[in-house]
């Protein structure tokens, strides 16, 4: 697992360099960091869908997700609980930090952890590192989320070295189950998740740059239904 351990340890060092580096932002410069993070994810997600729409076999699947996804997530209440959760933090900030245009950390956790994990080098990665021994693209993947990192916790603060941890289990996740089961995720599914999790990062930005508000953490069940879905066809 030495790939997942170097990605792991390049957003942490990222969100160490990044949150010394927030210090020296005043509210006019964060807003604007803000701004083109917003962009950026935008971008990353829609790049997402474009890239893997072509090659998709089930074109309604994702719509599907999305619906059902936000759905249960709605229902759970999982965005109110986390944010609730959150509160008790929230209360002991600075009255600048909670209303002068500060980062939310909950938000900037959301965006890192999707940006981080769904995505084809942070899922093929840990296969090819698990199958063949290969960590070329989990080296790649560090070499990216270390820039991430480091704009992320410019903006969001030190708090985003949680997201680390979060990757640290998916990719670790993903490589236990490789070495248990061989290649449980198919191309057909990993295609799948990409453009459901595509267009969640696509909305993660939108939310950062104050367009909408999608509760994005409402949509992470949608992430299950592609993979249920192919498990049952066996795509």
């Amino acid at each position: 697992m030495i790939g997942t351990i170097v990605n792991t340890a390049t957003i942490l060092l990222g969100s160490v360099l990044g949150g010394t580096f927030k210090r020296f932002l005043n509210k006019k410069l964060e807003n604007a960091l803000l701004g083109a993070l917003g962009m950026a994810a935008f971008g990353i997600g829609i790049s997402n869908v474009v890239r893997n729409m072509p090659d998709s076999r089930y074109p309604v699947l994702f719509i599907v997700s999305l619906a059902l996804g936000v759905l249960c997530g709605t229902l759970l209440d999982i965005d109110g609980r986390l944010h609730r959760a959150a509160a008790p933090k929230a209360q002991t900030e600075e009255p600048s930090d909670k209303a002068g245009g500060r980062g939310n950390l909950i938000e900037g956790l959301t965006t890192g952890c999707l940006i981080y994990c769904i995505g084809a080098l942070s899922i093929l990665g840990p296969i090819e590192a698990a199958l063949r021994g290969d960590h070329t693209l989990l080296f790649t993947n560090a070499t990216l989320d270390l820039v991430t990192s480091t704009v992320l916790a410019a903006t969001y603060g030190y708090g985003m070295a949680i997201a680390a941890g979060v990757l640290f289990l998916w990719q670790g996740g993903i490589y236990v189950l490789t070495l248990s089961l061989g290649e449980f995720i198919s191309a057909a599914m990993m295609t799948e998740l990409s453009i459901v999790g595509g267009f969640m990062i696509a909305m993660t930005g939108i939310g950062i740059m104050g367009i909408k508000d999608f509760k994005v953490l409402n949509f992470l069940p949608a992430l299950i239904v592609p993979v249920v879905w192919c498990l049952i066809t066996g795509a």
